[in-house]
C-alpha cells in the first residue's frame, strides 16, 4: 500500500491482526485497545507495527509520504471484509448515532455517505501536538518496533534481523526476519521446525530450492516485488545471483521465529556416524559449524 504526504487510511479494524513493514518514506500510525488505552507513534523504513484482531487503528502519509507492506495471520484475509468507520456511519441512521454520541442530529449532516477507505489530508503536525492522554494511559506493549535500531546477527555473507514476541511483545501471532545477504551469499540450507514460511523479496535477485522429501525439489527465480512460499518443514535455501545485495522478509504465523540449521545439526552429532553415513571423511566434518550461521558465502565449483 502506498499512501501519499498526509495520505490517509481512514479508521478501521480487521478480525485478523495486521503486521505491517515500511518500504519507505514514514506514517503515523494510531490505536485504542479494548481497555481504552491509546497508542500514537511514527515508524519509518525498516520499521514494524502489529495490530491485534479487533483492534481499531489509522495510518497516515507523513512528510515524504510512504510505501509499506501489510501482512495477516489469517491466509483467507480479504480487505472487503474490514470495518470501516465512515461504511458504519453510512450504515446506521443518523437518529441512532445523533443518540449515540448526545450529539443534535443536524451536527451529522455532512457525514460520508459511503465509505471513504482512503483519502487525502494535510501532512499532520507532531505527535505532541495531537496527542491525546486518556485516563486508562497507553498500551502496555508498543504497536510498533524499531527494528532498524536493533543490532543484525553479522556472517561473512550478510546479516539478519529478527522480529517476534520476544522482543516485539505485541506481535503474537506474527514473526519475521529481515535478511540480507551479499552478492555471492546465501540464506543457508535450513528449515522451520514450526510453521509455513512466506516470503516478500524487497530489492535484488534470488534463487531458491525448496527439498519436498519423496524424492522431489524444485527451484524458484525471484526479484523485487515477487513472494515465495515454503510449506512447514520443507528444507530450503536461497541464493544471491545478482551483483547488489539481496534483502527480504521472512514471516510466519507464529509468536516465535524458529529455523534449524542443516550445518549446526551435523556439527554437533558424533563425526563418526556422520563420517559414514555420509561417506565423508574429517575434511567435511572438521569445518562443520556448532554456531548458526543464517547467511553464508556461497561460490559455485
Amino acid at each position: 500500500m502506498r499512501l501519499k504526504p498526509g495520505g490517509v487510511r481512514e479508521l478501521h479494524w480487521h478480525k485478523e491482526a495486521e503486521w505491517g513493514y515500511v518500504l519507505n518514506g514514514k506514517v503515523r500510525i494510531t490505536a485504542v485497545d479494548q481497555k481504552g488505552r491509546n497508542f500514537i507513534d511514527d515508524v519509518g523504513e525498516g520499521d514494524l507495527w502489529y495490530f491485534p484482531s479487533g483492534i481499531p487503528h489509522s495510518i497516515q502519509g507523513l512528510e515524504e509520504g510512504s510505501e509499506f507492506l501489510l501482512v495477516f495471520d489469517n491466509g483467507s484475509f480479504s480487505e472487503n471484509s474490514t470495518f470501516s468507520v465512515t461504511d458504519w456511519f453510512a450504515h446506521t441512521p443518523r437518529s441512532v448515532l445523533a443518540a449515540n454520541f448526545g450529539i443534535p442530529g443536524y451536527k451529522l449532516a455532512h457525514i460520508p455517505a459511503k465509505e471513504r477507505y482512503m483519502f487525502q489530508l494535510g501532512t499532520p503536525p507532531s505527535i505532541n501536538e495531537v496527542k491525546i492522554d486518556s485516563p486508562n494511559g497507553t498500551v502496555p506493549e508498543p504497536f510498533s518496533y524499531k527494528l532498524t535500531k536493533q543490532a543484525p546477527i553479522i556472517t561473512n555473507g550478510g546479516k539478519v534481523r529478527i522480529a517476534d514476541s520476544s522482543l516485539f511483545k505485541a506481535s503474537k501471532t506474527i514473526a519475521a526476519a529481515v535478511v540480507e545477504v551479499e552478492p555471492g551469499g546465501m540464506r543457508e540450507m535450513h528449515w522451520h521446525p514450526n510453521t509455513d514460511e512466506w516470503q516478500y523479496y524487497i530489492s535484488g535477485k534470488a534463487k531458491m530450492t525448496v527439498f519436498a522429501a519423496e524424492g522431489k525439489a524444485r527451484t524458484f527465480n525471484y526479484q523485487a516485488g515477487d513472494v515465495g512460499y515454503v510449506p512447514f518443514a520443507m528444507g530450503h535455501y536461497i541464493q544471491n545471483i545478482g551483483s547488489t545485495v539481496l534483502r527480504f522478509l521472512e514471516v510466519f504465523k507464529s509468536d516465535r521465529f524458529e529455523d534449524v540449521s542443516l550445518n549446526q545439526w551435523l556439527a554437533l552429532t558424533p563425526h563418526g556416524f556422520m563420517q559414514r553415513t555420509l561417506n565423508v571423511g574429517a575434511a567435511f566434518t572438521d569445518v562443520l559449524q556448532k554456531e548458526k550461521f543464517p547467511v553464508v558465502k556461497w561460490k559455485s565449483d
